[in-house]
């Protein structure tokens, strides 16, 4: 522009704001030659459309003078902003008459933060309190749950308009009372395209779709929010057929009617379906393009949506986010990290996923050197790095990284506890143990499940069955873990009678046992030699509940016969099994013959492990025990060669990674 003035200044001030391009409208601000009211009110509701509120309120200060937007604005700034008595404040103050909006504004800020006994005072106050003044009230009540008092205020009120019926029927369905919208459906005057539609989306959030289809039959001029709301109301009912054949039907669709449909497709795994949709699409819809991304992602089609990825003008957190967990889930760890160092704007959750990624892979020197890395770690991050040395057995370490949380002033959560707990368990630590019991009922994490169960199995581990039984007892909802956990340490520390009467309790509380369950029980049984109870269990399997046995259930009642010399049942056992035998079978017969002596079947069990176990050679080691006990010391010799030149197997350390 050859000149500029001030409107011209102005104008573009506020197409700045718009846009959110707030620091350049400051500048530009600053630099205007003459600035009159509306330039410092444009610069102020800009701060304050963006919650920059202390910006606002030193433009407000500064201003040369003020008229009554500008208390408005100010008033809206900081009830917006939930400051509600620096509002109040700015309202009195302001002089002369104070205008309807000013009112308004602050009527809206009590209603939205619940105040509402302030809001319908002030409303009491107004000199002349119009429509839009009785409105603010009724959404703060209706969009706050507050439906017995907004049905007291809109009976109240002198007179309503389309919003205020409006505002009711979008109460009603928000409360889910759908019957009661329809109601007062009947009784709005004309109802308008938005009245039909959020009757619609009740019916349809409701699952009553029937009704809704009726309803949106009868709806006098359609729009494309009606169809799309339409749309989603048979997709959520997973009614593929009809919402394609909506689809299909649509005079008009827009971005989101492609996109909720192709999402659609993609979460019922009919991804080529979805990706010749997207291909018809005629709008470039990041939104599905992402959609289809995932699909492929979990469907571990990760050439496909590398295809999507590349193929993105412009990509957010969320999408660099959702290929680097792709990768990690596929464990391609090389390809995620490259990814990661690529990715321009690193956020929390990549950060943690990279953690998690290489913790799940056993590759803890690379996680704690990601984790190290990080400017910033919220409880994510630790409880990342801290299950990941549990999960690789590397307890201490874990316990290690929980101090250095505490002192990173990090608030532990239920994921923290329940990890270092399981940390206890395995390193039988019950003094250390007891104490995060402590913390645990401090925190106010004590009656949350994954916590509790941990604790469980933390004190039987450490052969504390009855401090075991009364933190099960004091759990407000214990879950099927908590009594496998239960069952699991009975079990565990020889009390195969006190397992059995867990799960006949688990039965009379209508629990429905899993396969987890079953191991425990039948483990119980087998450790308190309990034949008959535990072939008992192991039928009742799948003839009461339908539970089809798998290795570790064939192994406890291999364990179970040959703990009792019944070593020929067991090996029938194996041979009928339905499912291939694991190294737990075969080394539970292993076991049984070392005990009653029988080499044929040692031989026979050893081999079949050496197969399945080829680098582990322990089992050969037994074997050859076995061998030298029957007398036979040739054989041993010979054993004992083999075992030599092969080196006795070792597993491997973690602690070197770290």
């Amino acid at each position: 522009m050859p000149s500029r003035n001030t409107v011209s200044y102005n104008a573009m001030l506020s197409a700045l704001a718009r846009h959110g391009r707030i620091a350049d409208a400051r500048r530009l601000f600053d630099e205007i030659p003459r600035r009159n009211t509306v330039s410092w009110n444009a610069m102020i509701a800009a701060c304050s459309d963006h919650g920059r509120v202390a910006d606002a309120r030193d433009l407000f200060d500064a201003m040369p003078a003020r008229d009554g937007f500008s208390w408005t604005l100010m008033v809206s700034c900081y009830a917006r902003a939930g400051e509600l008595g620096l509002a109040r404040d700015a309202l009195d103050r302001m002089p002369g008459d104070k205008c309807t909006a000013c009112y308004n504004a602050m009527i809206s800020g009590y209603a939205k933060h619940g105040r509402f006994d302030d809001a319908v005072a002030l409303l009491r106050e107004m000199p002349a309190p119009d429509i839009i003044s009785w409105n603010s009230v009724l959404v703060g009540l209706t969009r706050n749950g507050e439906m017995v008092r907004a049905v007291k205020f809109f009976d109240e009120m002198p007179a309503r308009d389309m919003v205020s019926w409006n505002l009711m029927l979008e109460g009603y369905v928000r409360a889910g009372d759908v019957d009661s919208a329809a109601g007062l459906f009947a009784g709005v005057p004309s109802p308008n395209v938005v009245s039909w539609v959020t009757l619609l989306n009740g019916y349809c959030r409701a699952g009553r779709i029937g009704e809704a289809r009726e309803l949106f039959d009868r709806i006098p001029d359609r729009n494309v929010a009606a169809w799309n709301v339409m749309l989603s109301g048979y997709l959520r009912l997973s009614h593929m057929e009809e919402a394609y054949k909506l689809f299909t039907e649509m005079p008009d669709k827009n971005s989101i009617s492609w996109t909720t449909m192709i999402s659609a497709l993609v979460r019922g795994g009919k991804l080529q379906e979805a990706k010749d949709l997207l291909d018809k699409m005629p709008f470039d819809s990041f939104a599905a393009k992402t959609a289809l991304m995932h699909g492929y992602l979990q469907s571990k089609m990760i050439d496909d949506a590398r295809l999507i990825f590349d193929g993105l003008e412009v990509r957010d957190a969320v999408c660099w986010n959702t290929m680097i967990s792709g990768y990690v889930h596929c464990g391609m760890l090389d390809e995620a990290m490259v990814l990661f160092q690529q990715m321009p704007n690193k956020d929390m959750v990549s950060w943690n996923t990279m953690i998690a990624g290489y913790a799940h892979d056993g590759q803890m020197r690379k996680a704690v050197g990601i984790f190290r890395k990080m400017n910033q770690r919220n409880t994510v991050s630790w409880n990342s790095v801290i299950s990941g040395f549990v999960q690789n057995g590397l307890c201490v370490e874990a316990l290690q990284h929980f101090v250095l949380m505490r002192r990173d002033a990090k608030r532990a959560d239920w994921s923290t506890y329940a990890c270092c707990l399981s940390a206890c368990a395995d390193l039988a630590a019950l003094h250390v143990g007891r104490q995060f019991h402590s913390l645990l009922a401090r925190s106010g994490y004590i009656g949350d499940s994954f916590a509790g169960n941990a604790l469980i199995s933390a004190y039987a581990k450490c052969g504390r069955i009855l401090e075991a039984r009364q933190v099960f007892d004091e759990m407000p909802a214990p879950d099927i873990v908590s009594w496998n956990a239960l069952i699991d340490g009975y079990a565990s520390n020889g009390h195969g009678t006190e397992a059995i009467s867990v799960f006949r309790e688990m039965e009379d509380n209508d629990v429905r046992p899993d396969e987890v369950t079953f191991v425990g029980v039948l483990s119980a049984c087998s450790h308190a030699g309990l034949i008959d109870e535990g072939f008992d269990f192991f039928n009742s399997m799948t003839k009461d509940y339908a539970l089809r046995p798998v290795a570790e259930h064939y192994a406890c009642m291999v364990d179970l016969l040959g703990r009792s010399g019944r070593l020929s049942e067991a090996f029938e056992i194996i041979q009928g099994m339905q499912v291939q035998p694991n190294a737990g079978v075969w080394g539970a017969m292993l076991g049984a013959c070392r005990v009653h002596k029988n080499h044929e079947l040692a031989q026979l069990a050893a081999e079949k492990l050496y197969e399945l176990e080829p680098h582990k050679t322990s089992n050969y080691v037994l074997l050859s025990n076995i061998t030298a006990e029957a007398g036979k010391w040739d054989e041993a010799q010979n054993m004992r060669v083999f075992i030599k030149e092969r080196g006795v197997h070792k597993t491997p350390g973690l602690a070197g990674s770290t």
